[in-house]
């Protein structure tokens, strides 16, 4: 083993106990990839890098869309958009036994579509739905573990901030991706809803049956349910039909939500200015944690760690499918030790190549060795596996970081209750991962039917 694949896997251990006692990871990869650059070729190499990479980075036009669909999501979390998204679903499933849990997680879908984030979505819909699934005596462990479970929708289904990170750094089309998340996040829908008709057929004392509204009632919240239709049409119809690429669409999608908030007058001047700090934070955060993920992968280039390990997994003999699914359960142990925006960035470098390598290399035909399937298409199918393998990690224990936001919205429910309760919901993802790796088609055919 060469000096510089020594530095290189030390640099690395340095790095996951910088996470472990909980360094900031957009500080810990630009300690680590800036010390470790420095190291190798000397300081001047890591002034004259930070004097055009933060530029280089964020000036990429791609990267525009994040602030945008951060700024779509402000302001729907402030305009009430959730309010009648979940009133809309309730109408149309409260009066089923269960049906107020299933609302929850319908309403969570819709809030995902026009937010893009898990702990927006489980934060703003436990706000919303809490209340109504503690008025029907739904038990504490379905109701807090239904939201935080329906707060993983948020990162799948488009517009989804990590996906786009996610297609930045393999260099696949955002569109493409946003046409590949829609069916698998369906499927997360229908299994979700399974799962909690399953869960009130085996303990019906844990949820009740609601008030089935009058007919002037469900029109009314039907109605309510309108706008946020409308804007998901408009923004994620409109990219997939190709009337805007994705900034423009988050634009529209911004002014849409805006527009609707000043009618119905539940944006206040107040409401206005903390969606723009709220959006200009996440996105700074975001951002930070990009510059210090391109120090470290310039790094880990130079020292040749990311080249070895697709060599060596090459050279193994283990069958492709082996090795994903390790990759796989690899993301999920990941997922308990840091958030999802924060492991994609770390990882995905480090295991694309790998996978590229074991497709037979970056020009492999769709009829080659591997896994049967175009570099473009393993892109496709890997990004999907990933986004949902990181969802996992949003409601699996010691982190768990949707489960910590619903336990702060209801302190009277124990947080192993709420563990205990989003499980059926754990099991229901693990066969999600089952069907997608089993049939790629489910991912790869509608972006195949859009082109």
């Amino acid at each position: 083993m060469t000096d510089t694949l020594v530095l290189g896997l030390g640099a690395l251990v340095v790095l996951i106990g910088l996470i472990a006692i909980r360094m900031p990871i957009a500080y810990a990869m630009i300690l680590v990839g800036g010390i470790g650059t420095m190291m190798l070729n000397g300081p001047a190499l890591v002034l004259s890098q930070l004097k055009t990479l933060a530029y280089g980075q964020f000036s990429i036009y791609d990267l525009s869309v994040v602030p945008m669909f951060v700024l779509m999501g402000a302001f729907a979390s402030k305009t009430g958009l959730s309010q009648a998204l979940f009133r809309g679903a309730n109408a149309w499933l409260g009066w089923l036994r269960g049906g107020t849990a299933m609302a929850a997680i319908a309403s969570c879908a819709g809030f995902g579509a026009v937010c893009g984030s898990s702990l927006a979505t489980a934060s703003t819909m436990g706000k919303v739905a809490l209340p109504e699934l503690k008025r029907y005596k739904y038990s504490g462990a379905l109701a807090t573990g239904t939201l935080a479970a329906g707060g993983v929708l948020g990162i799948l289904i488009p517009p989804s901030v990590v996906l786009i990170i996610y297609a930045i750094i393999v260099e696949a089309n955002i569109v493409t991706m946003f046409m590949a998340a829609f069916l698998p996040g369906l499927l997360a829908v229908i299994l979700f809803l399974l799962t909690i008709a399953v869960y009130v057929a085996i303990k019906p004392e844990s949820a009740s049956r609601g008030g089935a509204p009058n007919a002037r009632e469900f029109v009314a919240a039907t109605a309510g349910m309108i706008p946020v239709l409308v804007i998901f049409g408009l923004v994620i119809g409109g990219i997939y039909l190709g009337f805007f690429n994705p900034t423009p669409a988050a634009a529209v999608g911004v002014f849409l939500v805006l527009i609707f908030g000043l009618v119905q007058r539940k944006l206040t001047r107040w409401d206005f200015v903390q969606a723009l700090k709220e959006t200009a934070s996440t996105s700074g955060m975001i951002y930070l944690i990009i510059l210090g993920a391109e120090l470290l992968k310039i790094f880990m280039s130079r020292v040749g760690l990311p080249q070895e390990m697709a060599a060596w997994v090459g050279g193994s003999g283990l069958e492709p499918m082996t090795v994903l699914i390790l990759l796989l359960v690899a993301l999920i142990l990941l997922g308990c030790l840091m958030d999802s925006l924060s492991m994609i960035l770390l990882v995905i470098p480090f295991f694309w190549p790998v996978l590229v390598e074991i497709n037979g290399g970056i020009y492999q035909g769709a009829e080659g060795a591997g896994f049967g399937m175009s570099t473009e298409d393993l892109k496709i199918w890997f990004g999907i596996l990933a986004l949902v393998v990181v969802e996992l990690g949003l409601i699996t224990p010691p982190v768990g970081m949707n489960v910590f936001v619903i336990s702060s919205l209801d302190r009277e429910t124990p947080m192993i209750e709420t563990f205990k309760g989003v499980t059926p919901f754990f099991i229901a993802e693990i066969l999600r991962v089952i069907l997608l790796v089993s049939f790629p088609a489910i991912t790869l055919w509608l972006p195949y039917m859009l082109k």
